[in-house]
């Protein structure tokens, strides 16, 4: 039985237009997908600023965007990133949060997720707090549902050099004390994971408490080294992702809107090689012919990237330039530098 499938759209750098989001969601609900999560890291009044409203036009744009997730079968949810709330949560915070919350169930989300990754965790009574902080937002949300990101969302060192040490028995903690329906997001055994060995998926349902829901970093490509690369191989490592094993799948998409749906594409496919996947998934969204070219030229738009050789830019650049389609006008943004993220970026969104 697969996992229900979503999408988290929680990059790093430029977010997607609400065209973009539009069309990826006709692209995707359609098909299977039953859940949009909008948490864009540019979004400041989800994360730096999440204690003042959005802005009426936004606010009235976010809530149009749900009205029509829904229409293409999918929930809406939004990701809130309360940031500071790790290091105190009195009186006043808790205010805060109780109006911030209910200005975002007036948007008429489905669902929430709250969103305590990439922030300082280092304190020795973070699940407690982090537990008190999600029991009050469930019970805010009036039956909606709840999925929590714990600040260290999987077993990669990288996380506590940057963020501080983990607490010790942190997971651990956090499962055992949180409610279980609320949800509990997991990347893996690295924050990027290139699989999910059906080993490690039973030890984090046991270290949680309950099944885990996956936060799959494939194929998003923000970040100084990532965005030097089209991630449009298909999904691999992932045949212990089914219902038995996580509560549900969310994947991080690329920052390409178009030509990010053929990875995801191939989440729902028959398996074969990666040019037949990939060429098939293309095909089926911008025609054989760009899906054709789009294969054959993979090695270098997913493999080598921006590395590849000076000759073999330029042969893109006539092969992709004089077509006239939004997928082929991604390849050239990508190859102009239009979509680079610097590390700036990634520590002040």
């Amino acid at each position: 039985m697969r996992a229900p499938l979503g999408i988290v759209e929680g990059f790093f750098g430029r977010s997607y237009s609400w065209a973009e989001r539009a069309l990826m969601a006709d692209a995707l609900g359609p098909r299977g997908f039953s859940h949009w999560t909008y948490a864009p890291k540019a979004d400041r009044f989800l994360r730096r600023d999440w204690r003042l409203p959005h802005p009426a036009p936004e606010a009235e744009a976010l809530a149009a965007f749900g009205v029509y997730a829904r229409s293409r079968g999918l929930a809406f949810s939004l990701g809130l990133s309360p940031l500071g709330l790790n290091e105190g949560y009195d009186a006043t915070a808790r205010a805060a949060l109780r109006v911030r919350i209910d200005q975002l169930i007036d948007l008429g989300i489905d669902a929430l997720s709250l969103l305590f990754d990439d922030m300082k965790g280092d304190f020795p009574d973070l699940a407690a707090t982090q537990v008190h902080i999600a029991h009050d937002v469930s019970n805010w949300l009036g039956g909606r549902p709840l999925t929590l990101c714990p600040s260290y969302y999987s077993d990669d060192p990288v996380l506590d050099r940057v963020f501080g040490a983990r607490p010790e028995g942190y997971l651990e903690a956090l499962g055992q004390g949180l409610d279980p329906a609320v949800g509990l997001y997991w990347t893996g055994e690295k924050v990027c994971s290139p699989g999910y060995p059906a080993k490690h998926l039973m030890q984090v349902a046991e270290t949680l408490r309950r099944l885990p829901t996956l936060w799959d970093n494939y194929p998003v490509n923000d970040g100084p080294r990532m965005y030097r690369h089209l991630h449009l191989r298909p999904f691999a490592g992932r045949d212990s992702c089914d219902g038995a094993a996580v509560a549900r799948h969310e994947i991080n998409p690329m920052t390409q809107a178009h030509l990010g749906l053929i990875p995801l594409l191939t989440l729902l496919d028959e398996g074969g090689s990666d040019a037949a996947r990939v060429e098939a998934a293309a095909s089926s969204l911008f025609g054989e012919d760009l899906g054709r070219l789009i294969a054959e030229d993979l090695p270098l738009l997913h493999d080598l990237g921006l590395d590849m050789a000076d000759d073999e830019e330029a042969r893109l650049r006539l092969r992709y330039g004089v077509l006239d389609h939004p997928a082929a006008r991604e390849i050239i943004d990508w190859l102009d530098g239009k979509t680079a993220i610097s590390l700036d970026e990634v520590q002040t969104q």
